[in-house]
């Protein structure tokens, strides 16, 4: 069985926890350790106006640390509530990004931050782990990214259906190139959702956000819901040093 096969299983089966051991050849070492109305409090939004030659198992690998990350927080489904955005920023990581405030900081095993809702039906994480790549242009395109990244969700057996949206790159902090990829999935494990999802490489550092929301036929997501979790996906960046 090859790396993909393997890590598709494995990630089905015990989600972040392990990852790192299934990802060898990318991952140098692993650290122990609806219509509401939508408010910005706090600072705005850090501006987003202010990046390929890698081994075939490098690819594979960063695919998969996509996926693990991407798809480990699956939520049920329910009503939203009103979101109100304030800034998180983690000064041990150097990464910060907007939030919902009344969603909580929970702890789970291989994110480095995640914020649920009360009931747990939407979710926020971001991951940050050791690489071997300096930059993100060094594994390939938005595009190349977004397609082995939408393989390999077809791939597990959880998935029913999946559509890519959206695939772009804006520059953060430093002319530091961001990714960001939005698509659809409907899974077995959390019905239909809406992922949108941000990814940059900062001293050899993998950053990715995962904002995973109900998006049901019956409950499709609102536009201003929309507005507020495009402002959380637009925020994703390093910390600013002037």
């Amino acid at each position: 069985m090859d790396l993909l096969s393997s890590t598709a299983t494995a990630t089905s089966s015990c989600g972040l926890a392990n990852y790192a051991a299934l990802l060898p050849f990318f991952v140098s070492h692993l650290p122990r350790r609806r219509p509401p109305r939508v408010v910005l409090v706090g600072n705005s939004a850090l501006s987003w106006q202010e990046a390929k030659t890698t081994v075939r198992g490098t690819r594979r690998s960063f695919t998969f640390l996509l996926l693990n990350a991407f798809v480990a927080f699956s939520p049920s489904l329910a009503d939203a509530p009103p979101l109100t955005l304030e800034r998180y920023t983690d000064e041990a990581e150097g990464f910060t990004l907007l939030k919902p405030s009344a969603w909580p900081k929970l702890e789970k095993a291989g994110a480095t931050v995640l914020f649920e809702e009360g009931n747990g039906s939407n979710n926020i994480g971001v991951v940050v782990s050791p690489v071997r790549l300096s930059s993100l242009k060094d594994f390939g395109t938005p595009d190349f990214v977004a397609g082995k990244l939408i393989q390999a969700e077809r791939r597990k057996e959880s998935t029913k259906y999946v559509e890519l949206i959206s695939a772009a790159e804006r520059i953060g902090h430093g002319g530091l190139p961001v990714y960001e990829f939005e698509y659809m999935v409907d899974s077995s494990r959390g019905g239909m959702k809406r992922i949108f999802s941000s990814a940059f490489i900062d001293s050899k550092k993998l950053y990715l956000l995962n904002i995973s929301y109900s998006d049901r036929p019956e409950n499709p997501l609102d536009l201003n819901i929309r507005s507020a979790l495009e402002q959380i996906l637009h925020s994703f960046n390093k910390i600013y040093m002037p």
